[in-house]
């Protein structure tokens, strides 16, 4: 039986690898803090990562896989040194946000990385996964794959940031929806379930290399219109510049006051990285249509009215198009 060792495995992305790991009939590990359990079928076993000694349990056997998609870089070079060698091979979760540029579309796993984070540097998460991603070739080598997703959405998402626009066209209904300058601007997402099977097969098949695990690039503009579809939403849509936004204290991207997804126009390369090697690994993309339906589901059931941690509340969103000239 496969032995898997899963160094997280009670969130969100974690819990999705666990669970297809199970389902894939390995024996599975996940060495967390506690707090939460393990998947079903899966052994917990509970330590503090910034903790000496964190790894001595699950330093005492060997494992087929260790997946680890930690953004503590600290974390990471602790458990690549008491662990690489007990590992026939290594998955490394690691971000697009590695990347020091963003405005050159289409480009690959070749493009210039950020520095490093230093041990006492401010932290930076771009930077930290640079970091964390050399201390896992250092110690694997070719016994690792680094699979860098982008924006990772669908049900259960803790950032509130793509669920942002099937769930306000839903609690809209009839009623106006403020929505950014669309034009030149792109989308890019992965399902966290297709993502969660890539990982597993990576570890199954023990390929080596880089990915970009992202979705195909798309219009914001058809985005919105799909998520809008999706919510049956009827009301008028109230287009802004991004001046206009700025102005009035809306913001890029994610966060309290933010309109998701919504970029910089110089930061187009964000949204149009190639994915030609995670299509070529076997990466799979389910289409758009069924993560935005099984999203909004989701959404209906954690309540459409719920506080988020990004995008305008229904009250801010208001006042916001009340003053729309």
């Amino acid at each position: 039986m496969t032995a898997v060792l899963i160094l997280g495995g009670t969130g969100w992305l974690s819990g999705h690898v666990a669970r297809g790991w199970i389902a894939a009939g390995a024996e599975v590990t996940c060495l967390a803090r506690g707090g939460r359990p393990a998947p079903e079928g899966a052994t917990l076993v509970e330590a503090d990562r910034a903790e000496p000694g964190a790894y001595d349990v699950v330093a005492q056997r060997d494992w087929d896989e260790v997946v680890d998609i930690s953004s503590d870089a600290g974390h990471v070079a602790s458990a690549c040194a008491a662990l690489a060698a007990r590992a026939a091979h290594w998955t490394y979760v690691s971000t697009l946000s590695v990347y020091a540029e963003s405005d050159v579309e289409g480009a690959d796993e070749s493009a210039a990385l950020l520095e490093p984070a230093r041990p006492d540097d401010e932290y930076d998460y771009g930077r930290a996964k640079v970091a964390a991603e050399a201390s896992v070739r250092e110690a694997l080598g070719e016994r690792a794959a680094i699979v860098r997703p982008g924006l990772i959405v669908g049900p259960g998402d803790p950032s509130d940031r793509f669920g942002y626009w099937v769930a306000r066209f839903a609690a809209a209904a009839d009623g106006p929806v403020l929505v950014p300058e669309t034009q030149g601007r792109s989308a890019q997402v992965i399902d966290v379930r297709d993502l969660a099977d890539f990982v597993v097969e990576v570890g199954r098949h023990r390929w080596t290399g880089i990915a970009n695990a992202i979705g195909d690039s798309v219009p914001l503009g058809d985005l919105l219109a799909d998520a809008r579809a999706a919510a049956g939403h009827t009301g008028d849509l109230r287009h802004a510049d991004d001046e206009w936004l700025q102005a009035h204290d809306v913001r890029f991207w994610m966060g309290p006051r933010s309109l998701p997804l919504w970029l910089p126009a110089d930061m187009n390369g964000f949204s149009t990285r190639t994915n030609a090697v995670y299509r070529g690994a076997g990466g799979g993309l389910r289409p758009l249509t069924d993560t935005l339906r099984d999203t909004l589901a989701d959404e209906r059931e954690r309540g459409l009215d719920r506080e988020r941690r990004s995008g305008l509340t229904r009250e801010e969103e208001l006042a916001v198009i009340a003053e729309l000239p």
